[in-house]
């Protein structure tokens, strides 16, 4: 009898229609509220993405995990609410990034990086009334941690090493597939991504510690005798257990690789390889697949940018190419009240770390030792966000100028972020006064944490008199000015930390919460975000 390996993970939900992901281990049939899905393998394992249609509007539905015929899920005797499929109105999102695995699965209490944010979210939500949940969670990068394994981890790969395989970072699908049990594991894990729909995007732990940095870099990683299976097994695995669920029921309709491996009558681990290998390929200024994608959440649009595969390292730097910019221009357009912009890096950094950032793009394109100074400090230092992405910074400066300047502007333009491993809200402000509020709205880690000196300097990195010194070395060294101002409205904070926005028409409210051990989720600040006079309230 076909087991439940892990999931279910409820993905796109729209007024008709839901998707719902899951792990089996065997081939077998999946049923979800009278829809079914055959399973495909990759490797010795087993995925099915089940879409189920008909779906009344404005419904909250219960359901349950059939494997032939046998339902597995809800698990006999559990204390959490029945799952279900809300397909009712989108108003209140939660987000993060940087989500480590605990030493000990299933574990609930701290570990030595605190508790995890979305675990303590989980057990106060299943104490909730249902209309105080969640309608949607946007994880922004670094669900899995490639190269930094946990303990258990590291002894289970080792038994599996021969050869050049680095000790202690994944190089397979297999093993992969291993640090996505870990992390999705825990029981109140599982019940909150099986209730509340997800949407995800990879960023550098993912799939290694400054994937993509720079043109240095990827040489260096291909001289590595296992890099080219690791960016392969990388790749696929995140297709299998993040991309799938990000794209509609049409989508899925139109996707050919989809479609192949659901037609396929065999294990489709070589096909996914050979699109992975594809899928890293840089060409002619291009990526050939597109990561990023478009999420419509009533009069709410989400436009998720891929920052990590998309980046054009070969020529000019860009952090997503021509045509994918265009694509998000393009999708850009539309009549909505919020504009959220996904991008696992932030847009707006701390002011004196964004200068440094473009400064230290100029340095490493000199020739000679310079260039070499620059990219050592580029890459130790990991000067990687959009700053340092100078020519995508400008043009998507101009992209958000103009959406909040259009006649029947958005409420607000907000670019949610994690990554930089502490959070806070920043609000911009250009030259030509705009119609939405625009914002920069971080919050990192959901569990995770970066070494205590690292909090001094985000809290130097705001300080004017330094942001002021390196904008006029900047300015001596040619680098433009910057298309846009912005200022600290909260933060930083530190902790692990979760962020809400709550939307009510064309009002939006920001709030952060973070996880102390033994005290749950604590409230951290909050910010209406429509308010262009809005302060953090602490």
């Amino acid at each position: 009898m076909a087991g439940l390996v892990l999931g279910p993970v409820l993905r796109h939900v729209d007024a008709t229609s839901a998707t719902v992901w899951v792990e089996t281990d065997s081939a077998c049939e999946v049923e979800v509220l009278d829809s079914r899905a055959r399973t495909f393998q990759v490797g010795d394992l087993h995925f099915a993405l089940v879409c189920v249609t008909g779906l009344e509007p404005d419904s909250s539905v219960p359901y349950q995990v059939r494997l032939d015929g046998v339902t597995v899920w809800p698990e006999p005797d559990s204390a959490f609410p029945p799952c279900r499929i809300r397909t009712g109105q989108v108003r209140r999102i939660i987000f993060g990034s940087c989500r480590a695995a605990k030493a000990t699965p299933g574990v609930l209490e701290a570990d030595k990086v605190g508790p995890d944010a979305l675990d303590a979210y989980a057990v106060r939500m299943a104490e909730l009334p249902e209309p105080r949940w969640p309608d949607a969670l946007l994880l922004l990068g670094d669900q899995v941690y490639a190269d930094q394994p946990t303990p258990q981890l590291r002894e289970w790969l080792a038994q599996r090493r021969s050869g050049d395989d680095p000790e202690d970072e994944v190089v397979s699908f297999r093993e992969y597939a291993e640090l996505y049990h870990e992390s999705w594991s825990d029981p109140e894990i599982r019940w909150l991504m099986s209730t509340v729909p997800t949407s995800m995007i990879f960023d550098d732990h993912d799939v290694r510690d400054d994937w993509n940095t720079s043109r240095a870099w990827r040489q260096q990683m291909e001289r590595k005798p296992w890099w080219h299976r690791r960016i392969r097994a990388g790749l696929a695995s995140y297709w299998v257990y993040q991309h799938l669920g990000n794209l509609d029921p049409q989508q899925l309709q139109d996707d050919s690789l989809y479609q192949q491996v659901l037609k396929a009558d065999r294990e489709v681990g070589d096909l996914l390889e050979e699109f992975a290998a594809a899928a890293d390929r840089e060409a002619d200024g291009r990526k050939p697949f597109r990561w990023s994608y478009r999420r419509d959440f009533g009069r709410i649009r989400l436009l998720v940018i891929d920052t990590r595969n998309g980046r054009i390292l070969d020529g000019q730097r860009l952090m997503v190419g021509a045509a994918e910019f265009d694509w998000i221009e393009d999708n850009a357009q539309g009549d909505y009240d919020h504009l959220l912009i996904g991008s696992s890096l932030p847009w707006l950094m701390p002011i004196a770390v964004s200068h440094l950032q473009s400064l230290n793009e100029r340095a490493a394109s000199l020739p000679g030792w310079r260039g070499r100074l620059g990219e050592k400090l580029r890459q130790a230092a990991d000067l990687e966000h959009w700053p340092a992405f100078r020519a995508s910074f400008h043009r998507l400066a101009a992209l958000i100028a103009r959406v909040a300047r259009t006649p029947g502007a958005p409420a607000t333009v907000c670019v949610l972020s994690g990554d930089v491993h502490h959070s806070y809200a920043a609000r911009a402000v250009y030259d030509t006064e705009t119609k939405s509020a625009v914002l920069q709205l971080v919050c990192s880690p959901v569990h995770n944490d970066p070494p205590k000196a690292f909090r001094l300097l985000f809290k130097l990195s705001w300080s004017t008199p330094l942001a002021a010194a390196l904008r006029r070395l900047a300015t001596r060294r040619g680098i433009p000015p910057d298309p846009v101002r912005w200022h600290r409205v909260s933060g930083p904070h530190f902790g692990n930390s979760i962020a809400t926005l709550d939307i009510a028409g064309r009002s939006c409210r920001f709030s952060l919460e973070t996880a102390l051990p033994d005290a749950g989720l604590i409230h951290i600040t909050e910010i209406e975000l429509t308010d262009p006079q809005g302060v953090a309230r602490v």
